[in-house]
């Protein structure tokens, strides 16, 4: 039977003004986390209906139960973003738009492909997760610490379910689909679909928030437009959008390399996320969880019990 354990999570977003730059130390990193909110909105609402497309399809018990597992997991996460999402749509109505936006391509996605390529499409994106979270949680010092604690606890609670169910969507894909070649062929497109959603997003963050909330370029998460605004900047400086940092500039370049490689090997046949490297704060997060500590609240309540440390436990 499944090991998963969905948790509803409230993170106030409704108590009070929600930042758009809330780790004011990095706002590229404020940007980025900003635009996964507005993709996991619409991924995961995909996925939600993905899995209640597929349950007739699943004959293994232990298989259907991690299906339903894995969907409560996501809907809760798309719940938790759409509140956070919201509270950045009623200081800055236009991104209502840009949300409509992502979500309808996610919509689309689900009108005009088969069971088999968003099984696909779920099993390749879940797949890189784990190596790139493990990436951003090992460096929680300076990309969650700093900023605003719901946000941050949000994402941290988000990306350790998500290494939680690291083999859920592989095996759902695999009891289903079964071909290795299949998913590996299909992951091109798949990685173009979610950079057209994230663009989406980021675009909207452009049209829609002032650069004195943004700090910068929302656009300058991807590599082709940074080198064409610095050409742009040389000859008309006034069209830019403002400065482009990337959000992992300051961590190890070993680190970033680590990542990259897990999950370009995550696409690889025979690929098992079961395996995977694990970032130590998941088990701390688990291990806090269980132990009734407010994880909506994660630097907020440490502070409040004085860092004391539970023991560690296994991830689940």
């Amino acid at each position: 039977m499944t090991d998963l354990h969905p948790r509803k999570m409230d993170f106030g977003f409704d108590d009070a003004d929600v930042p758009f730059c809330w780790n004011p130390e990095n706002p590229a990193w404020s940007n980025m986390t900003n635009a996964v909110s507005f993709l996991a909105v619409g991924f995961e609402k995909m996925i939600v209906k993905l899995i209640m497309q597929t349950k007739p399809r699943i004959t293994d018990p232990e298989v259907a139960a991690e299906a339903v597992a894995f969907m409560r997991q996501e809907g809760h996460h798309s719940t938790a973003h759409r509140q956070h999402v919201n509270a950045l749509i009623r200081k800055y109505p236009g991104l209502q738009n840009t949300l409509d936006a992502v979500i309808g391509e996610f919509d689309l996605l689900t009108e005009r492909t088969s069971i088999e390529y968003r099984l696909a499409y779920t099993a390749d994106l879940e797949a890189t997760f784990t190596p790139v979270f493990k990436l951003m949680l090992d460096n929680e010092d300076t990309l969650f610490r700093p900023g605003d604690d719901r946000i941050a606890s949000l994402f941290m609670w988000h990306f350790v379910e998500e290494v939680e169910h690291r083999s859920s969507a592989l095996i759902i894909y695999n009891a289903v689909v079964g071909s290795e070649m299949y998913r590996m062929r299909m992951a091109a497109s798949v990685f173009a679909h979610v950079l057209k959603a994230i663009r989406i997003a980021c675009a909207g963050f452009n049209m829609h928030v002032p650069l004195s909330d943004r700090k910068v370029d929302a656009m300058s998460l991807f590599a082709r437009h940074r080198i064409k605004q610095r050409v742009l900047t040389a000859f008309a400086p006034y069209l830019t959008k403002g400065p482009m940092p990337r959000a992992f500039d300051h961590l190890p370049m070993r680190e970033q390399l680590a990542a990259l490689s897990g999950a370009v090997k995550s696409q690889m046949p025979g690929h098992d996320p079961a395996h995977e490297n694990l970032p130590i704060l998941a088990d701390q997060w688990f291990t806090r969880y269980d132990a009734g500590y407010d994880c909506t609240r994660w630097y907020t309540a440490e502070e409040a019990a004085g860092g004391a440390e539970p023991a560690v436990s296994g991830v689940n």
